[in-house]
This record gives structure tokens, C-alpha cells and sequence, in this order.
């Protein structure tokens, strides 16, 4: 039974074989379609995809108000970054949006970046490895074509009998270059043929000078053993160029490290200091409060992590495109850093889904220091519009003032219920309830009375 499912395996594996030949012959597709073009294909669709379904580059799904005036969006910046500010006030457990998904677009652009270039950067960088395989092994061919022409044999000659040796990956091009010349090519029609199929500037460089030395006089034996020397030296001095250069490398992988390392303490220590001496309005205004810096630094770190990777191509193999497996390798170590350190931690659902709406004592005016003059009420659905009773739900306001319980279950009906009041400053305040990683908001506006 076994055998026979290999079997089967086996004549499929055969048959998709064929196909993807029969297609190569028959279209030659170039090699970048599946390198380039189809990957930057189904990244553009991963984006436009995130794009329809409604996600925004602030990671912020829209609302399902409408916003009225700019201090309405104010209010859902602020909502984004309850797990921070409140915990800074000490009012409830860190809360998110409602509609708050998983990852935002600029995610999702990471994500498909990484998908567009990691075929690419593979692919250039498993050629770069074969071509310098090639040729030292031509260093090789070229030794060994020396001493077959010292023991009397012609080029041509030489080369059939090096096509009955192992030379590896260069085994097949150099039969087919015997072959060609039993068939009636010349040895420098062959040579250049070979040259160009092994796609290597330097090979094609001294195969010409192979050439050349066929047609000139003297001991064209000793001219071929030069060049396979000359070749075997640049060849030792493009891998010790390349080791001197690594760690260049290595100071920029370093200072990446540093760069996520300092956003990491800033969002950790300072930025939450900043945010809450905006909060207070100090100079009139609370606009500080209402930046997403976190999501900034991340958008920081990203960008630096795509250019600083081209970089270190630049610097260490002469071209930047050689850099896109460190951008790769960078970007995917920075992204998965920044979601587990620096972004706010996704919505995470502790129970059944639910929906959170204010039933009262939405919008109201009230006096600094002083309590609301009706309690905020809210109320629980299902998705289908039925009440949720005994769901634990966390009250919060922002920014300073208290709420009077801090938590409430909601009963038969779906209803909770709090009393609020309002911080020290006259600035709008944002009372929200929180269960099963569901919120629902309220505001309310405070003035001195003066």
C-alpha cells in the first residue's frame, strides 16, 4: 500500500515536472515573472484586499459614528490609546475599541513588502553563490586545459577531453561546448557560447583572453595558466574584500538593534510622561495626548530597516539590491520586536462577542471636580441585538476624574451603570465600558463655572 501511494506521488511529482518543461520550452518565460512579477502581484492584492475591508494606516478601523468636527476624531485618537492613558490614571485595566482588529494596513504593507522582495532577494542571492561557484571552478578548467595543451593536445582537443572529467556545475556547459565544436563551431565560438551561459562578467572577461592567446603565438599553454593565476587572485581578493566588509555589516545590524532598543524605552518610559502632561492642558490644549507615537516609532523603524538594508548592500557586495535579504531579515525581526514591545497589544476577545451602546447621560455639561448630574448608562447586545446579562464590565474616564463603581454587571436587560466625576481640568472627557475586550464611550464636557 505504501509502495504504491509513492507511486502515485512519484508520477505526479513527473507529471507536474513536464508541464512546468513543456512550459519553459515552449513560452520561456523569463525568470523575474516568478521572481518579481508574481510576488509584487499578490502583495499588491494583499494590500488593495486590507484597503476594501476598511483598514487604515493608523491600525484603526473606522468609525461606526460619523465624526461631526475634528475635537469627534480627537476622541477616537483617544480611544486608541486607552491601554496606555489609563493605566496612567489608575481609573481601570487597560481597554481597546471595539472595532480594533488584529493588525492595521501599514501591517499589512510590511507584510506584503516582505512578500514582494523575499523571492527576489533568494533568488539573486543563491545566483550571486552559483556564480561564484562557477567560477572558481573555471579557475579550475582553465588549469587543467593549461596541462592538457603542455602534454601536445590543441584547444579543441583539450576541451573534449576536460568534457570527460567532473568539474561539477560546470560539467554540462563544458560538453555541450565539446559538442558544439564536434558539430563544426570553432573553439572561439564554442568558448563565447559557454561564457555567455554561465552569466559571469568575469568568466566571459578571460575567456576572451583564452581566446585571444589561441590565435597568438608563442606558448599559449603558459598564457592559459596565467590567467586561471590572475583569475584565482581576484578571486581571493573579492572574499577577503567581502570579509573585511563584514562587520560594517555587523556595526549595522548593531545600531538597528540600538535604534528599536532607545523607541522601546522612549514608548516604555518617557512617552507615557509626555502624553500625560498633554493630557493635563498646561498650555490649553491637549493635542499631545492625542499622538500615536508608539505607531509612529514603528512606522520609524520599519522605513530605517528597508533603506538600512539596501545600505549594507550598497557597502558590502557594491549593489543595492544584494541588501534585500537584509532588509528582509530586518524588517521581519524588527516587525515581530515592535508588535511584542512598542504597539499596543491587539483586542482580545475573554468572553462572547458583544456590543456596547450608551442608553443615557451621553454628552452632558458639567462642573471640574464635580459629578456628572446623571449616571452614564450603558447597555449589552448580542450581534443579533439581544441583551447580555452577567457580563462583568470595567468602567474608566479620561483623562482624571473617577468613576463610582469602577465595574459593574449588567443585568437582565444588558444595563450597567455609573457615576461620574470629572477631573481638574475643563477640557472634553471620554468615559468608556469595557467587557470581553469590547468598548462602548461616553463624553462629557467640563467647565470652571467662571
Amino acid at each position: 500500500m505504501a509502495l504504491s501511494l509513492h507511486s502515485v506521488i512519484q508520477k505526479k511529482v513527473d507529471r507536474l515536472h513536464e508541464i512546468a518543461e513543456r512550459i519553459r520550452i515552449i513560452y520561456n518565460p523569463p525568470r523575474e515573472l516568478f521572481t518579481i512579477g508574481i510576488p509584487i502581484a499578490v502583495a499588491l492584492l494583499i494590500v488593495i484586499g486590507a484597503a476594501i475591508t476598511g483598514m487604515t494606516l493608523t491600525g484603526n478601523a473606522p468609525s461606526q459614528q460619523s465624526t461631526q468636527n475634528s475635537r469627534e476624531q480627537a476622541l477616537q485618537e483617544f480611544l486608541a490609546q486607552m491601554n496606555e492613558t489609563s493605566n496612567l490614571t489608575g481609573t481601570a485595566p487597560s481597554a481597546t475599541t471595539t472595532n480594533t482588529p488584529s493588525m492595521g494596513l501599514d501591517e499589512i504593507l510590511v507584510f506584503a513588502t516582505i512578500i514582494a522582495i523575499t523571492p527576489y532577494a533568494i533568488d539573486i542571492t543563491l545566483q550571486k553563490r552559483s556564480t561564484r561557484k562557477k567560477e572558481e571552478l573555471y579557475t579550475e578548467f582553465l588549469f587543467k586545459l593549461s596541462e592538457l595543451m603542455r602534454g601536445g593536445l590543441d584547444p579543441i582537443k583539450a576541451v573534449k577531453e576536460l568534457s570527460k572529467t567532473d568539474l561539477g556545475i560546470l560539467t554540462p556547459h563544458i560538453r555541450i561546448a565539446s559538442t558544439s565544436m564536434t558539430f563544426g563551431k570553432s573553439f572561439e565560438e564554442a568558448m563565447k557560447a559557454m561564457a555567455r551561459s554561465l552569466h559571469s562578467e568575469l568568466i566571459t572577461r578571460y575567456t576572451m583572453l583564452v581566446v585571444q592567446a589561441s590565435y597568438s603565438g608563442g606558448s599559449v599553454a603558459d598564457l592559459i595558466l596565467k590567467a586561471s593565476e590572475d583569475m584565482r587572485s581576484i578571486i581571493s581578493i573579492e572574499r577577503e574584500k567581502e570579509g573585511n566588509l563584514h562587520q560594517y555589516v555587523m556595526i549595522f545590524y548593531f545600531a538597528q538593534g540600538i535604534i528599536v532598543f532607545i523607541v522601546y524605552m522612549l514608548t516604555t518610559s518617557l512617552l507615557p510622561f509626555v502624553q500625560k502632561l498633554g493630557s493635563t492642558s498646561i498650555f490649553g490644549t491637549n493635542q499631545l495626548a492625542d499622538i500615536d507615537f508608539s505607531r509612529g516609532f514603528f512606522h520609524m523603524i520599519m522605513l530605517n530597516a528597508f533603506f538600512g538594508g539596501l545600505i549594507i548592500g550598497k557597502i558590502s557586495e557594491g549593489e543595492a539590491r544584494y541588501g534585500l535579504k537584509h532588509v528582509v531579515v530586518l524588517m521581519i525581526a524588527c516587525f515581530f520586536t515592535a508588535a511584542f514591545f512598542i504597539l499596543p497589544p491587539p483586542a482580545i476577545q475573554t468572553g462572547p462577542k458583544v456590543n456596547i451602546t450608551v442608553v443615557s447621560g451621553d454628552a452632558q455639561n458639567g462642573f471640574v471636580n464635580l459629578p456628572l448630574g446623571d449616571p452614564v448608562v450603558f447597555k449589552l447586545t448580542d450581534p443579533l441585538g439581544n441583551p447580555v446579562n452577567s457580563t462583568v464590565v470595567q468602567f474608566a474616564i479620561i483623562p482624571g476624574g473617577n468613576v463610582t463603581p469602577d465595574s459593574d454587571i449588567s443585568d437582565n436587560s444588558g444595563i450597567v451603570r455609573t457615576r461620574v466625576v470629572l477631573g481638574a481640568n475643563p477640557v472634553t472627557y471620554i468615559i468608556t465600558a469595557t467587557a470581553n475586550g469590547a468598548i462602548g464611550k461616553a463624553t462629557a464636557t467640563g467647565s470652571t463655572g467662571g
